[in-house]
């Protein structure tokens, strides 16, 4: 298991620079996932990884080792370094165990490591058949498990999950997370899938504009967003001016406590949708509202509503609660505390 560290770590297209002083750690034996919006810089930063681009600054090291830096430049074959991309890209003429055993010293191939291989995948036996006769998401767990084969420092995933329906992308993901756990694999998957990226990672890098702006637990991205940007980019956020008061906010939505450091003056607050308790009457410290729309979503829905002043803000509620009609006049509760960044 390999340690990756980043340290100031620069790339420059022309005038574009796409990473800007990026600094970050990849522990041992963990899946990060790189999240950010189109153009962020995260395609960037898998092939600075990979050995694809040179830094135009910085430095990476790999379990000690550095592979770039000033004057510096390992070739990508001498990484030790295994991509999946975006298609699994399998060679269409060869069978899956030779997919797999592709590039394994012959002593390897022999010792039973492509079958152990596609095991951790949930291929056992799929050795002998051909690309062709796999479905999308089996051909993504071959791509997994030849990435997986020459025990790689560091296997790094473009967005492998974004060509599969929802449903498969769902299960495969999480079997995939297992299959690297399970042969202690360092790991860095990309993706702009919110949901992907909490769900299955053991820590979440936010970048924005080449930058991190946030890392840590996926807990902890979602309940202490870094700022308002990163809070509405990571799951669904309500984001309201307020005016904040010893520790406590006046908000569209009544009066909320504050999380975190006590702060004064105008704020923006965040609270997420599943805080928004909808009520059929009002109660102490209730606001009134219009219901505007429900997106049903199977096992939740979103509900949009307007408050008397035209503040729009969105519920989550369970599929078992039933919803107010469209139109309904509502009382709005919010539970727990919300969290507050100063204006300006």
């Amino acid at each position: 298991m390999s340690e990756v560290v980043l340290t100031d770590v620069v790339k420059r297209y022309g005038s574009v620079t796409a990473l800007d002083g990026v600094d970050l750690t990849v522990p041992a034996g963990e899946l990060t996932a790189v999240l950010g919006p189109s153009g962020c810089g995260k395609t960037t930063l898998l092939r600075c990884l990979a050995g694809f681009e040179r830094l135009d600054a910085g430095t990476i090291d790999v379990d000690g080792r550095p592979v770039a830096g000033p004057g510096r430049h390992l070739p990508a074959h001498r990484r030790r370094i295994a991509v999946v991309p975006q298609e699994g890209a399998l060679f269409p003429h060869l069978s899956v165990a030779a997919n797999v055993g592709y590039g394994l010293e012959r002593a390897d191939r022999r010792g039973g490591r492509v079958e152990e291989v596609l095991t951790l995948v949930g291929l056992a036996g799929y050795g002998d058949r051909m690309p062709h006769q796999l479905s999308g998401g089996q051909q993504q767990r071959v791509a997994v498990a030849r990435a997986l084969a020459p025990r790689p420092s560091l296997v790094l995933l473009d967005e492998p999950f974004s060509a599969l329906d929802a449903g498969l992308r769902a299960g495969l993901r999480h079997d995939i997370r297992e299959a690297l756990r399970a042969d202690g694999a360092t790991a860095v998957l990309v993706t702009h899938d919110q949901g992907e990226a909490l769900s299955v990672a053991d820590r979440v890098v936010v970048l924005r504009a080449g930058r991190v702006v946030q890392a840590g637990a996926p807990t902890a991205i979602y309940r202490e967003p870094a700022d308002p940007w990163v809070a509405g980019f990571v799951g669904d956020a309500v984001l309201l001016a307020a005016t904040a008061d010893g520790g406590q906010a006046r908000t569209p939505l009544g009066p909320i406590p504050l999380a975190g450091r006590p702060t004064e003056g105008a704020v923006t607050v965040l609270i997420r949708p599943e805080q928004v308790r909808i009520l059929p009457d009002a109660r102490p410290g209730s606001v009134p509202a219009t219901v505007l729309r429900h997106d049903f979503h199977g096992h939740d829905a979103l509900v949009a509503l307007r408050l008397t002043d035209g503040t729009r803000v969105t519920a989550r509620i369970l599929d078992e609660a039933a919803p107010a009609p469209v139109g309904a006049d509502v009382a709005l509760l919010v539970d727990g505390t919300a969290r507050a960044w100063p204006v300006g």
